[in-house]
């Protein structure tokens, strides 16, 4: 397992955690369940994260 370095939880109905690795890679998992986790690039997250503050996932809500 690599090493994360997960940051504070994001809560809802559901808290979610956003950590990051030394080799620049992006994690996301449910808090208090990080052992299971997704995982792609720094640049990824990025722009996922851009993404929904620009609203292209708002009609998830």
């Amino acid at each position: 397992m690599p090493d994360i370095a997960w940051g504070d939880a994001f809560c809802g109905n559901n808290c979610y955690r956003i950590g990051t690795d030394a080799d620049g890679n992006s994690y996301i998992a449910v808090a208090g369940q990080e052992d299971t986790y997704l995982t792609d690039s720094g640049d990824a997250l990025r722009q996922l994260i851009r993404d929904i503050k620009a609203g292209k996932a708002d009609h998830l809500l």
